[in-house]
């Protein structure tokens, strides 16, 4: 088989990204070029590696083979620029991927607790979706993801070999609500009240849900305002511009002018946090680093 280097980046963000445009965009070539780089894979390999849906693309069972070589390979190809480059590049390093409030829950607390304990491991981080991270840990572009499952906590997805998963804790679902808002004063609504409410929410795409909108809200939400950044959202809700979800466990981080309110009449929503990795014996930067999240809780 003769593949290149850069048919297997293509390869393995064309898994992460979930079709041809939005790889195509991440690496900063054509659509076109993407495409050609795809063909050219399949017929080296001899297999349709890819199967193009209405939603995306997926890839095939030869693909996702191929996949997991990819990762070893492109891993060895960077370890080889770094060593005749002479790069002093951190000798411990992890890539690790967080959902989209996790930055502000865990992150600060892990990262200290790692200085502390193993200041030999340099960890980068990423944000995103938890369908989006684990895309990247099936493709190999990050070696551990921080996740969120919601009730009744199904799989996260349905490949095979399944990932490791460890619970690092639950917290509660609330609303965050504006504190001299109509919620004043507070502490539990019904799902009816919120009908008519003003969402502030996180743009979505594809099968990803709508993040900041009560899950079972009753009818179609009014979203107000966009947003993905947590200090954008909850400083529109202390302006009295709308409300949002958040994490009970947030509730030491609120601005001003931000109350917090219970879902009366409901289950109660119970979120979890995982820690998530590929299969197999981790290194043991890997290792530390998910030590350091669960010791942040």
């Amino acid at each position: 088989m003769d593949v290149t280097s850069t048919g297997l980046r293509v390869l393995r963000q064309i898994a992460e990204s979930g079709s041809f445009t939005a790889a195509a965009a991440h690496l900063g070539y054509t659509q076109s070029a993407v495409s050609r780089q795809a063909a050219s894979l399949e017929r080296s390999a001899g297999a349709v590696l890819f199967e193009r849906h209405p939603d995306g693309v997926r890839l095939t069972a030869a693909g996702l083979a191929l996949l997991r070589h990819a990762r070893t390979i492109l891993e060895s190809v960077a370890a080889a620029e770094r060593d005749i480059g002479g790069a002093g590049a951190p000798p411990e390093p992890v890539r690790l991927g967080v959902f989209l409030s996790a930055g502000a829950l865990l992150l600060p607390a892990a990262l200290a607790r790692l200085a502390a304990t193993a200041p030999q491991v340099a960890v980068t981080t990423r944000e995103g979706t938890t369908p989006g991270l684990i895309r990247a840990l099936r493709a190999g572009s990050v070696d551990l993801a921080v996740l969120t499952s919601r009730p009744p906590h199904r799989p996260t997805d349905g490949e095979s070999p399944r990932l490791h998963l460890e619970t690092v804790e639950e917290t509660e679902l609330v609303v965050a609500v504006p504190a001299a808002g109509a919620f004043a004063g507070r502490t539990e609504v019904s799902a009816d009240e919120l009908v008519g409410a003003p969402w502030i929410a996180t743009p979505s795409s594809g099968a990803e849900p709508l993040l900041g909108v009560w899950p079972g809200l009753p009818g179609r939400p009014r979203v107000a305002h966009r947003a993905r950044d947590w200090l954008t959202k909850l400083h529109l809700v202390a302006g009295g511009f709308g409300v949002t979800t958040v994490p009970l466990r947030m509730a030491p981080l609120l601005p001003p002018g931000v109350g917090l309110v219970h879902v009366g009449g409901v289950p109660r929503e119970i979120r979890r946090i995982l820690v998530a990795r590929l299969p197999g014996r981790p290194a043991p930067a890997v290792t530390a680093v998910a030590r350091a999240i669960a010791s942040a809780r």
